[in-house]
């Protein structure tokens, strides 16, 4: 009987598919993601499982699963009708925002806030107040909640957003109107602030709680879909989906908290890029995640990927704790266009899968990327996705010599290395962004390309940078999907707590931990989980500033907590001030492992000498070496130019450099001596 586990990435091109056997084995695949139903790519993994690896669905042991559904559903403005009911006075905190414009000189002013979640019409207000305190000013007017909640419902909203003035210190009144609505419109899904984002900050707090109700039903029925396919299908155990903090958690509790799910892949493919490199021998990493729609940055430090406490989905600021990632319209789908002052582009729009590039002969009519590498000679139009799909050159040549070459008066070949350069200056910009413009130097680091297209530019991309060392995973092309299985199981619970670190009570802070833990503690119990690895947090700021930092609460002690904070400070901002601090909120972290990444390779191909074709680099027409990644042996050192093909993915190994088999099953490429 053959058992897997099985981790599914659904990107903007392709669903990443990876079964980790029994015996060790690992098996990956790529599917053209199905744009109208992402679930029907999940259920299309489960028969490649059953058919072509011989796991049947009663013997799936894990089922991970990582989705851009969330993200998708406020890009998209597909989200539900949702009703915000607000304290008395409150009403247009949504709208007002921070009374800040990124845009000042546009001649058509535009909102900056997320009014779509709720235009005014949705929005009520309740008669109730607390002071600053947490003490009741006012007892909840019972009768302007019932009006508020049948105007709504009236206006057939699928959730309601409560958000109350100061409920993060007292959440009385918000769980009685959750409860009053329950109980007069059972249907209604409905999110509480004092639940979503416990802490100060009345806009913040509107505006997650209300992403978070506006994505509710669509989360839901997306996962009850693909919940009743598993189920239809014989699969037994639950489905796992991550979160954007780095974690897993059930589809159960994913229902309660889908605010969470926003950086849902990108996340995945982090946490495969921290394992990966951590076995390869490098805890400083920089992951450059490429896929067919957008290009996914983040940085490693010492082992531990960023944590922020806010993330920016469509340009509106969103605060759930996420895995600093950094993403750009850069992929292999990326479209080359010319604009009015006749100069070259790519991106960031996407042809996706359907058409997809020019090359897959769907219709694509526009050149991308994946075209551009067909002509330089990187891809094999045969052999790609391992053979899956076969390409059609004359269509990519076609489509970049109409909409590029002619244009700017430059051969097809020229036309493609152009699209190729203003790709890489665009992803080197974000390299730069998250390390220099940080005060890090990119040169200590390793580079870790990981999507489909990532191991094609890591040499390009390490060469703008100065960085030495170029790790490629065994898997890179499917990384997101691996690293589902190595993820912790985990939950974090926060909840306010307002206090000067000079009149900190140890007994207090040491209290309210421990009534976090015991809720954090439940949630991990929903998902079968008793024993788990528990950290602390406390988010911190000068007295009178505006945002925090977190910091990990290794001791209840003030002058700790303090240093901590200092050490956090000089690391995001490039400085620290030796000022009076407070604490902000309070958060637990619960975790416990269930897995390994999938990175051993699943086969040994026999060696064999390479065969050889004429690729295009900067410097002109050269002849590489094609090495099939499975036939490399440990002590081979492949010098460049020459091309690393696997399933996945395509290495390019640029001239001067090499590139060797290393721990962890990785490629390391070096810059030649």
């Amino acid at each position: 009987m053959t058992t897997g586990e099985i981790g599914v990435d659904i990107g903007g091109t392709f669903t990443d598919v990876v079964c980790r056997l029994s015996d060790g084995t690992v098996r990956i695949a790529k599917i053209p993601t199905t744009s109208g139903d992402p679930s029907r790519a999940v259920l299309a993994a489960l028969e490649m499982a059953r058919l072509e690896w011989g796991v049947a669905p009663t013997n799936i042991t894990r089922f991970v699963h990582g989705t851009t559904v969330a993200t998708n559903a406020v890009l998209e403005r597909k989200g539900a009708r949702i009703g915000l009911i607000t304290t008395e006075g409150f009403r247009d905190v949504l709208e007002i925002g921070r009374q800040m414009r990124h845009r000042m000189y546009d001649l058509v002013l535009k909102p900056e806030t997320p009014v779509f979640l709720a235009p005014g019409r949705f929005r009520k207000e309740v008669g109730e107040r607390l002071d600053a305190q947490g003490r009741t000013l006012r007892e909840l007017d019972e009768s302007s909640v019932r009006r508020a909640i049948e105007e709504l419902a009236a206006q057939e909203v699928r959730a309601i957003a409560v958000c109350l003035v100061f409920s993060f210190l007292d959440p009385t009144h918000e769980q009685r109107v959750r409860d009053m609505i329950q109980a007069m419109h059972p249907s209604l899904l409905v999110s509480l602030s004092s639940e979503v984002d416990p802490a100060f900050r009345e806009y913040e707090r509107t505006c997650v709680t209300a992403f978070d109700a506006y994505i509710k039903p669509v989360v839901a029925d997306y996962l009850a879909n693909i919940e009743h396919g598993l189920s239809r299908a014989g699969v037994t155990v639950p489905l796992q989906v991550m979160q954007s903090r780095g974690g897993l958690m059930s589809s159960s509790v994913a229902r309660q908290r889908p605010v969470r799910l926003f950086l849902s892949g990108p996340a995945a493919g982090v946490v495969g890029g921290l394992e990966a490199g951590r076995a390869a021998g490098f805890a400083d990493v920089i992951t450059v995640d490429i896929g067919g729609t957008s290009c996914d940055i983040a940085l490693i430090t010492d082992g531990a990927p960023l944590i922020r406490g806010e993330g920016v989905i469509d340009g509106y600021t969103v605060r759930v704790p996420m895995v600093d990632v950094t993403a750009i319209g850069s992929g292999g789908g990326s479209i080359a266009w010319i604009d009015g002052a006749g100069s070259l582009k790519v991106g960031p729009h996407s042809a996706g899968s359907e058409p997809g590039p020019a090359c897959y002969g769907r219709g694509g009519q526009w050149p991308t990327v994946t075209d551009a590498s067909v002509v330089l000679g990187y891809i094999d139009p045969a052999n790609f996705a391992g053979g899956t799909m076969r390409l059609r050159p004359e269509l990519a040549h076609e489509a970049i010599d109409r909409v590029i070459a002619r244009p700017l008066g430059m051969s097809v070949e020229q036309a493609a290395l152009g699209i190729h350069r203003v790709l890489n200056a665009q992803m080197s910009e974000a390299i730069r962004l998250i390390s220099i413009g940080r005060g890090i130097d990119p040169r200590g680091y390793a580079l870790l390309p990981l999507g489909g297209g990532g191991p094609m530019h890591g040499c390009a991309l390490a060469e703008q940078m100065g960085i030495s060392s170029i790790v490629v995973p065994a898997h890179p092309g499917v990384l997101s999907a691996a690293g589902l299985l190595g993820a912790p199981v985990a939950h974090e619970v926060a909840a306010a707590f307002p206090c000067p670190l000079a009149s900190l009570d140890p007994a207090a802070l040491a209290n309210a931990s421990r009534s976090l833990d015991e809720r954090c503690g439940a949630l991990m119990r929903q998902e079968g989980i008793v024993d788990a690895q528990i950290t602390h947090f406390v988010d911190v700021c000068y007295i009178g500033q505006s945002y925090h930092l977190e910091v990990p609460l290794d001791a209840i002690d003030a002058a700790v907590i303090y240093e901590a904070f200092l050490a956090a400070h000089a690391r995001v901002y490039g400085h620290s001030t030796n000022v009076p601090a407070k604490i902000v909120n309070l958060r637990t972290v619960h975790q416990a492992f269930a897995g390994t990444i999938a990175t051993h390779a699943t086969t040994a191909a026999s060696a064999r000498t390479p065969g050889t074709r004429t690729i295009r680099v900067a410097s002109g027409p050269v002849m590489a070496a094609i090495w099939q990644r499975g036939a490399i042996q440990s002590d081979v050192i492949i010098p460049g130019p020459a091309i690393i093909e696997q399933a996945d993915t395509t290495t390019l190994v640029e001239p001067g450099w090499t590139a060797r088999l290393t721990s962890g099953d990785a490629l390391l490429l070096e810059r030649s001596a």
